[in-house]
């Protein structure tokens, strides 16, 4: 599946020119950027977006950063800046790019079904299969990269409704049992979970496919319902919606036909965050989802928002970051998620992050002369 074309340019700026840059400490992204190198040389390089970056570009530059242990931050960002050219990311009529945030919740489950615990989280069917251009029928939308095949025939997979209402019943897919629907959905939304069962261990799941059918946000239709205003929007204002009025809570999460399954994950570190798209740990308040489409992962980004001050003592939030993540919802060259860590904490932080924000992509020199 190839990108839409999207209108934007490259604009190569100073190190100076990033607002915020002289105070930020990079230095916890060298691991993750030492993690992706190992990625790339012994599983597979990453996809290449249609921005043209390529793990080629990237490799060198990782490696150079394996010889590196900075210091502090100034350490830090003198590396990037002997090693990178900045872009700022520039869209029409000089708009500015857009923020949120996602976190890894942690749901209380069982791992057997009760009256108590009765909402699980499915493991990926047998019947769901990666669509593309080869194999994609003609009735089938060309923004579908999943659907069901059953006995050689293609369709769309069914629904959120469709599998609340007992479409895999019977299939022996779930991992566990949730005591909240809710708990479930923003999980989905998350795209992965820490799992705390009855006796106290913990598992995690994360992302392993989806039904295929776009991400509807449940926020944006209760302000259209008029039931929530639009400046009092957040996943806290949602939950206590639908915690409100339980006799809705199909209708509004039904709305988003998306459906996510998930795979078990192994717990070696519960300090470190949840294996991502990119396929290695998040790093709280360093890692950005974003337009895989457009972009690869595994390069740095460096994020400006002036009126986001909740993630950093009241200061505007500006930071570099690593691409180690996507989404559904993640679509354009200047849109990104932080990933705020694990836990309630960490979801109070993500759920009121919907800020506009300034993206600069840095480039390592060697590739950086193909977009100046």
């Amino acid at each position: 599946m190839t990108a839409a074309p999207v209108d934007f340019r490259l604009k190569p700026v100073r190190f100076e020119d990033l607002p915020g840059w002289e105070k930020d400490d990079p230095s916890p992204i060298f691991p993750a950027m030492s993690a992706c190198r190992t990625h790339i040389t012994d599983v597979k390089p990453y996809r290449t977006g249609s921005l043209g970056l390529n793990a080629g570009d990237l490799l060198p530059f990782l490696e150079e950063a394996e010889r590196v242990d900075p210091r502090d931050g100034a350490s830090a960002r003198a590396f990037f800046e002997e090693h990178c050219q900045p872009f700022r990311i520039e869209l029409p009529g000089g708009s500015s790019g857009r923020v949120t945030a996602f976190y890894e919740p942690e749901v209380s489950v069982s791992s057997h079904p009760d009256d108590e615990y009765r909402f699980p989280f499915y493991r990926r069917p047998s019947d769901l299969i990666d669509l593309d251009e080869t194999n994609r029928p003609a009735s089938i939308d060309p923004s579908y990269v999943f659907a069901r095949e059953i006995g050689g025939v293609i369709s769309l997979y069914p629904d959120r409704k469709a599998i609340d209402e007992g479409y895999l019943d019977g299939h022996e897919l779930e991992i566990a049992w949730a005591r909240s629907k809710v708990d479930v959905f923003f999980a989905h939304v998350q795209g992965a979970a820490r799992l705390r069962y009855r006796d106290g261990s913990i598992k995690r799941i994360t992302y392993a496919g989806k039904a295929g059918h776009a991400f509807s946000a449940i926020g944006r239709l209760l302000i259209d319902l008029g039931e929530i205003p639009h400046a009092a929007i957040s996943m806290q204002s949602i939950r206590a919606w639908l915690a409100a009025h339980p006799d809705r809570v199909d209708e509004i999460l039904w709305h988003n036909r998306s459906y996510i399954f998930f795979r078990e994950a192994d717990v070696d570190d519960l300090s470190k965050g949840p294996i991502a798209a990119a396929k290695v740990p998040l790093v709280a308040g360093r890692s950005l989802a974003v337009d895989r489409l457009i972009h690869t992962f595994g390069f740095p980004f460096f994020v400006h928002a002036e009126t986001l001050t909740s993630l950093d003592h009241g200061a505007p939030f500006a930071r570099l970051m690593l691409a180690l993540d996507t989404g559904s919802a993640i679509l354009g060259p200047a849109r990104g998620d932080i990933f705020t860590g694990s836990g309630d904490g960490a979801g109070d932080l993500a759920g009121a992050v919907h800020n506009a924000a300034d993206f600069y992509i840095l480039i390592p020199k060697q590739a950086a002369a193909r977009f100046v």
